[in-house]
């Protein structure tokens, strides 16, 4: 059976970006559409989406509650190549199914918050540390972290004692908790840079960068201008994921002969940005 034709769109088109809030509710999607608007180029179309769960946690704190979303993650990955959507961002600082969604996403680029922060940090310093919500993520993040190479540069990871339906509730409160734990990761463990470690910790970076006099990395900033960055360099010089080696794609006749991705993606909302 043949392949599916995934073109490059032509250099003169917009480039497209679609953003993954990977929960089965679109608290969050008008106010990170609102964000990424702000930020983007002129010409870029993005759209924010979130799942169609019908029963679904806020937040993927628990590594159980992630994996509920691995199946769809991966469902949308393979929607954004045939629908030609040249980047893919999933909204998750755990970067959930990343490495899944890559192998499936035909020429659509797959970027993820964690991974992108951490590219973005390693031209501003030499060491980091990452602001975390509650002591819970830390072993996962720092795993996390290790895996890409950058344990080496962590200085250290530093709780907030806050979850994450907590960040967004009174501003005041998450900025004030925020600046005083990058002050410690800077005077006490000799931090040269802060990452913020979730994307809901948005809107924060620049208050915090001012009082700290360090370079703060939103995460939702960082990896949507990886996506749009990586998008245009697609466009421009071909530079899509490679299908050779480890980065094979299942074999579309054997994706046909086991009735997979049948149906429509499952997108339960949708805002353009």
């Amino acid at each position: 059976m043949d392949s599916p034709h995934f073109n490059i769109a032509p250099q003169d088109m917009p480039v497209t970006v679609r953003w993954l809030n990977p929960i089965g509710c679109p608290t969050f999607d008008e106010p990170i559409a609102h964000l990424l608007h702000s930020i983007k180029q002129p010409s870029t179309q993005v759209e924010v989406v979130s799942f169609d769960m019908p029963h679904s946690p806020t937040h993927l704190e628990y590594r159980a509650y992630e994996a509920l979303t691995y199946e769809r993650t991966v469902r949308i990955a393979r929607d954004c190549a045939r629908e030609g959507i040249d980047a893919l961002v999933l909204g998750c600082f755990y970067d959930p199914a990343l490495e899944d969604a890559r192998e499936i996403s035909g020429e659509t680029l797959v970027v993820a918050p964690c991974q992108a922060s951490l590219q973005v940090v390693e031209h501003l310093a030499n060491r980091f540390s990452i602001i975390v919500g509650r002591t819970k993520w830390i072993e996962q993040m720092r795993a996390r972290v290790k895996g890409y190479g950058a344990g080496d540069r962590l200085a250290s990871l530093r709780p907030l004692g806050m979850g994450v339906d907590e960040f967004q509730l009174d501003h005041a409160v998450t900025r004030r908790k925020i600046i005083e734990q990058a002050h410690r990761a800077v005077e006490e463990d000799g931090a040269e840079a802060i990452v913020l470690g979730c994307t809901i910790e948005f809107g924060f970076f620049e208050q915090v960068q001012r009082e700290v006099g360090v370079p703060v990395i939103d995460p939702v900033v960082a990896a949507f201008k990886v996506a749009e960055s990586m998008a245009g360099m697609k466009r421009r010089f071909g530079w899509c994921p490679s299908r050779a080696g480890s980065c094979e794609p299942p074999p579309e006749a054997e994706i046909q002969r086991f009735g997979l991705f049948q149906g429509p993606a499952p997108i339960g909302n949708r805002v353009k940005a």
